[in-house]
């Protein structure tokens, strides 16, 4: 993982040049942000590999960036906030949050995440591809296609996708994907489940009408016919 680009924007200098000190220690090449203009200035220059960013900032919120990155690009996006409601998390995930670190921090757990969204974007375990009709997901390359249209997919619902193509026709409770694609040690509300799926779906065109909501359980990818 060294030499991977990380981009932080955080208005608090303290907490930034901390993360980035520690970010630094582990070979990551770091790139600062005081404030939402100047974290987008640097998005549009050059590519990282993992966003820090953190909620409340001027001159445009975490929010308002999240949406702006969202449109052009799928890269991992690690949310810093100091707000625990899981309302405002699920909002988060609506627009494409990754992971989630709430304040106060510890800045190695932040560190260790940021280690995971990198590990699980470019080091996928599995091999080959995965077809459904017109729909391919390259493993290696951590990439899912309709036809010759790429999905722009953040990695927990590429990962929910893999999941459903891996799993089809069988009927998955909510517990057994957050366990599968969040890991057993999340302890978020099951709702985040209902939130991807939902971003799933409509990136999916038609084919998202195939994952369907089985009642009582979770979800379930239809075999085609």
């Amino acid at each position: 993982m060294t030499g991977k680009k990380i981009l932080i924007a955080e208005d608090e200098k303290k907490i930034r040049e901390l993360l980035s000190l520690y970010l630094k220690k582990e070979g990551f090449n770091v790139y600062e942000a005081k404030n939402g203009r100047e974290a987008l200035e640097r998005f549009d220059r050059e590519v990282f590999d993992v966003l820090v960013l953190d909620v409340m900032m001027p001159e445009y919120d975490g929010w308002s960036v999240l949406k702006r990155v969202r449109k052009t690009s799928s890269l991992p996006v690690l949310m810093l906030t100091a707000r625990e409601e899981e309302e405002d998390k699920l909002f988060g995930f609506e627009l494409g949050v990754d992971d989630y670190v709430t304040k106060p921090f510890s800045v190695k757990e932040v560190v260790a995440r940021v280690k995971a969204l990198l590990k699980r974007g470019g080091e996928s375990s599995r091999e080959g591809s995965l077809t459904y009709r017109e729909l391919t997901v390259d493993a290696r390359e951590h990439e899912a296609r309709i036809g010759k249209e790429k999905l722009p997919l953040t990695l927990k619902e590429f990962d929910l996708l893999t999941l459903f193509l891996e799993n089809k026709n069988q009927a998955l409770s909510r517990e057994q994907i957050l366990d599968r694609v969040w890991g057993f040690d999340y302890y978020g509300d099951l709702r985040t489940v209902d939130t991807h799926v939902k971003r799933l779906r409509r990136k999916m065109g038609e084919l998202g009408d195939r994952i369907t909501t089985v009642r009582g359980v979770g979800y379930r990818l239809e075999e085609e016919e």
